[in-house]
């Protein structure tokens, strides 16, 4: 229903000009705008509403516009259309009716909310599982110097966290492998971008799949930045929070926090603390590693088959958020992370109190969550109420496993006290089950407040005579079917139908005409009303602002709630990882500083959580630093090698992250960075093929690895030729066995690599082990790891597993046999092979079960330069040589004679 004094208004409608008006203030934002029960759009925000909603596009007549495009939801419906336009990446503005409608020119109306993808704190629009992080880069200094500022805040939880990092140079990637950790769903920059083009940055975020908002470059001035700060806070310096007033974090963090307050409409009273933090404190986890071992996505983009899905153990959404931030953030500290290995092993002793924690906790709620509301004046009764229960569950939280609260725990324990007097004024004012709108009434608890328990008298005691009204008019008039009833613009009637409009009293004033009926009033009814809406009115009213002092009690012990949020989630996370440690049969890594790796019965925990217990092949891990620092494992397609390298990164990325390691017993030196190159794919987002691709990668370890770090390379120079993708195989085990010498598992199909050990300290060869059949040619690949090198691929062997027809693979057979007789194919060799293959194409099919079971060597393709081989067939015959005994005709035949031989094979 419109609201009165705009429906039907005439041509240049005061309405339609207030709508433009609000359109002009927010270009960016399809703006739903409150027209009695509904939102309406209008023009292109029509058009795209319709589309994206499933709405009917309608019209409206805008006076000298003319009829122009509108479309529609109804305003309760609003959180189940909001979703929708969000997740397609639009901006809303939500513009209410603020005042009552008059008769006269246009309602009153504000924008009280802009809903951006980094900005929404509405739990339907909400993973509750994810972090949703805003981020904002902002540069402070001239462009030869600059450091970027980055700033993020969650604004549906009030975390607030600011870094900075070279613009240019070898720190700059810091700043790209936050923003791949954190995958803000928003990025805000500066407009324009003072230190010259931006064109990169934004290609960079949309590479990241990170959407860029642009903001006017004052709010990021340092000096303006800091103000707002400080205006925030209450304080006069950010040094309290460890930044500096005109630093690029404060720049970062001013601006964002400008963009915050523009969303907000309004204060961001849930930002209750500034917090800085170094990268350099947490295992540096790149894009590529992150995507490549699974941190929190699989590589087809769901969650199913990532880390966090197979070690998540979490009964609150706040809890699984933490874990997931540990696994994505590993400490660096080894004090810090054994502390919180002390947590996690005196929770998976004691079963007992696990179990009562876990229970308690499943009944709290997320209590950073409803806090972002309430301090968005958004909370509803339900939320005060969840609020309630769930400062009521923390104490029994704490009762119930303090005793085995160690380690990191000690520190949540005085947090999970609610702050005083809070949870008794929540008692006191609310009842018991609470409606979800405030406008339905019956949200204070009877008692509480004297003047609304009379106000509530008064409305019961008027519906009271209300009813016994209409039982004295059908015993005077004699109609058993005259109803008294309400509707909300004619207000209270004495509804009587048509065929007994004649028993009607002249008292009755004629007040609505129905198809069927008529309706009246009466004094005593007009009074009775007066009474009545004067009462429901005033009862509101009262509860509302009995409901706003709540909220206002809640505001004033925020910093503290959301101390008792974290302690929470972290009572979680950790309880989750005893959990998981109990029923998977992890154990504590013992952490040292020296650079080793020693395991029994290493498993990779998201393939064990697939197949399910007790089928994964555990595998030993023996990297004691010195004697063996670079593993080299060969061996054949699908035998596990890939499988067994991310294992032990994975075990890295858990020890660090606090949790225990799916082994039977664990030594791990502390690392400072894992880098993994793993698989082949081309990156469209960058115009990058797969080989391209592949040598980023590599080019990010071998500039960012030390000796501390942990390094996988999973087939290197698979996307280029034969020869360039061994040579550059080669090169890069060189580097990370000789100069980097961090410990490296390096899985390779180039066989001639294995010569590095022996020459190269710290190489150790590995294999995965196979058992063949002679007799049928079958192979079993075993899945475990064993020291040596393996002598071949088994490509064939994999060829008929994956279905290939036998015939294909008994062709595949003669080439390589042919092959590996010329010892070194180079282009002509290859083309030779090509010519003879059409004449031996029929024996070829014809001999399927004489060539199918044949063993072919491995085809050893290295040049003499890089590592030892058969010498080529000229070298063996100069070598044998005696030019002494040659005449000068024999040498001339010789040389024709090598030139027949060796020449078309191009030496």
């Amino acid at each position: 229903m419109k609201g009165p004094g705009e429906e039907g208004e005439a041509p240049g409608t005061p309405m339609m000009r207030q709508w433009r008006a609000f359109k002009e203030a927010f270009p960016d934002a399809l703006l739903l705008f409150r027209l009695g029960d509904f939102y309406e759009l209008f023009h292109e925000d029509a058009e795209i509403g319709a589309r994206e909603l499933g709405v009917a596009l309608t019209g409206r007549d805008a006076g000298a516009e003319g009829r122009v495009p509108m479309c529609g939801i109804p305003h309760h419906a609003l959180d189940t259309y909001l979703p929708r336009l969000i997740r397609r990446g639009y901006r809303v503005a939500i513009c209410d009716q603020v005042g009552e409608p008059t008769g006269r020119g246009a309602v009153e109306r504000r924008v009280t909310r802009v809903i951006t993808p980094g900005s929404r704190i509405e739990a339907a629009l909400l993973d509750e599982r994810r972090a949703t992080y805003l981020a904002a880069l902002a540069p402070a200094g001239r462009p030869s110097s600059a450091r970027l500022g980055l700033a993020f805040a969650d604004v549906s939880t009030g975390e607030f966290l600011a870094l900075s990092a070279p613009f240019a140079g070898p720190g700059a990637d810091a700043l790209w492998d936050e923003l791949a950790r954190r995958a803000p769903a928003e990025l805000v920059l500066p407009e324009p971008w003072p230190v010259g083009d931006a064109t990169d940055l934004v290609r960079r975020a949309e590479a990241l799949g990170i959407p860029v908002t642009r903001r006017p470059a004052g709010e990021f001035e340092p000096e303006a930045a800091a103000q707002r700060l400080h205006r925030h806070f209450g304080v006069r310096t950010l040094a309290g929070f460890g930044v500096l007033d005109r630093s690029p974090e404060a720049a970062a963090a001013g601006g964002l926090l400008a963009y915050v307050e523009h969303t907000l409409q309004g204060p961001a009273r849930q930002l209750t603390e500034l917090r800085p933090y170094d990268p350099g404190d947490y295992l540096r986890l790149d894009e590529a590693t992150k995507r490549n071992l699974e941190i929190d996505r699989s590589l087809d983009g769901r969650e199913e088959g990532s880390l966090v899905w197979a070690v998540d153990r979490t009964v609150t959404a706040a809890g699984g958020r933490l874990l997931r931030e540990w696994l994505l953030f590993p400490l660096r500290s080894r004090k810090a992370v054994e502390a919180r290995h002390e947590a996690v092993a005196a929770l998976a002793e004691d079963g007992v109190s696990r179990g009562r924690v876990r229970r308690l906790l499943s009944r709290s709620h997320d209590l950073g969550r409803l806090l972002a509301r309430v301090a968005a004046g958004r909370a509803g009764p339900r939320d005060l109420d969840a609020l309630r229960r769930t400062l009521a569950a923390a104490p029994e939280i704490l009762a119930a496993g303090q005793a085995a609260f160690r380690g990191e725990l000690l520190s949540a324990a005085p947090d999970l006290e609610p702050p005083s007097g809070l949870l008794a004024e929540l008692e006191a004012a609310l009842a018991d089950d609470p409606p979800a709108s405030l406008a339905e009434g019956g949200v204070i608890r009877d008692g509480f407040s004297p003047e609304l328990d009379e106000l509530r008298a008064l409305r019961r005691g008027s519906r009271e005579r209300l009813l016994a009204l209409e039982e004295r008019e059908r015993e005077r008039t004699g109609v058993r079917s005259l109803k008294v009833g309400y509707h909300r613009v004619f207000g209270y009637y004495i509804e009587v139908t048509r065929p007994n409009l004649a028993s009607v009293p002249p008292d009755y004033v004629r007040r609505q005409t129905l198809a069927a009926a008529e309706r009246f009033v009466t004094p005593e009814l007009r009074e009775l009303e007066e009474r009545l809406l004067g009462a429901e009115e005033a009862e509101r009213s009262l509860e509302a602002e009995l409901f706003e002092r709540l909220s206002a009690s809640v505001l004033r012990e925020i910093a503290a709630l959301q101390r008792m949020a974290r302690a929470l989630a972290l009572v979680d996370a950790v309880a989750a990882l005893a959990e998981l440690a109990s029923e998977r049969g992890y154990t504590r890594p013992e952490l040292v500083d020296e650079p080793v790796f020693l395991a029994e019965d290493l498993r990779h925990p998201v393939v064990e959580a697939i197949l399910g217990e007790g089928r994964y092949v555990p595998s030993p891990v023996a990297m004691d630093g010195m004697e063996a620092r670079f593993l080299l494992v060969t061996g054949p397609n699908m035998a596990g090698k890939s499988t067994y390298a991310r294992a032990l990164a994975l075990a890295v990325v858990l020890a660090q992250a606090g949790s225990f390691v799916p082994a039977k017993r664990a030594r791990i030196g502390v690392a400072d960075a894992v880098f993994s190159r793993i698989g082949a794919r081309d990156d469209l987002a960058r115009g990058e093929s797969t080989f391209m691709r592949e040598m980023v990668e590599v080019s990010r370890i071998l500039r960012g690895a030390t000796e501390r770090s942990f390094v996988v390379v999973d087939e290197v120079g698979r996307g280029t030729s034969t020869w360039d993708g061994l040579a550059i195989a080669w090169a890069v085990a060189e580097e990370l066995a000789l100069r980097i010498r961090a410990r490296t598992v390096f899985t390779t199909h180039y066989h001639e690599l294995t010569a590095l050990e022996g020459r190269i300290p710290g190489v150790r060869n590995l294999t995965m082990a196979v058992r063949e059949d002679p007799a049928s040619g079958t192979v079993e690949f075993l899945h475990s790891v064993v020291p040596g090198a393996a002598d071949r691929s088994y490509g064939l062997n994999v060829a008929l597993l994956a279905g290939v027809p036998r015939s294909v693979v008994a062709r595949a057979a003669e080439v390589l046999e042919e092959l590996a007789e010329d010892k070194a194919p180079g282009e002509a060799a290859l083309a030779d092979l090509a010519a003879r293959a059409g004449d031996g194409a029929a024996d070829g099919r014809a001999g399927d079960e004489a060539h199918g079971g044949r063993a072919a060597r491995q085809l050893s393709l290295l040049p003499p330069a890089l590592g030892p081989r058969a010498p080529h067939p000229l070298i063996q015959v100069l070598s044998e040589l005696d030019p002494d005994r040659l005449s000068p005709r024999d040498a001339l035949a010789l040389l024709y004679e090598w030139r027949r031989r060796f020449g078309k094979r191009g030496g």
